[in-house]
């Protein structure tokens, strides 16, 4: 059986512009998508090492978001600014509560 190739078809996020106060949200998401995805990691046995190793479950990018290069930053950014204007775009609003 062969099978067909894929062909992602995200929502188009392009005309969504981000507000100013939205915009002050994607480093601190970008920051919480590492952690997410590095406490997973981290749940599933991995480990840091020098250079990723799927056998030996070590991945280089296992320390602070600090530490990581600007390249994996990027794509964290990225993923918390997709997910904002995806929000969005869908018609959900965003806002943040008054400080009680």
């Amino acid at each position: 059986m062969s099978a067909s190739p894929y062909t992602p078809s995200p929502i188009d996020t392009s005309d969504v512009v981000l507000s100013d106060e939205l915009l002050q949200l994607i480093e601190q998401s970008a920051r919480n998508v590492h952690e997410k995805w590095a406490q997973g990691r981290i749940n599933e046995g991995w480990t840091y090492g020098p250079e990723r190793n799927d056998a030996l479950k070590q991945h280089p990018c296992l320390v602070d978001y600090d530490s990581i290069p600007e390249s994996e930053k990027e794509y964290d950014r990225n993923t918390a600014v997709e997910t904002l204007k995806f929000i969005l775009a869908k018609g959900w609003s965003i806002e943040k509560k008054p400080k009680e």
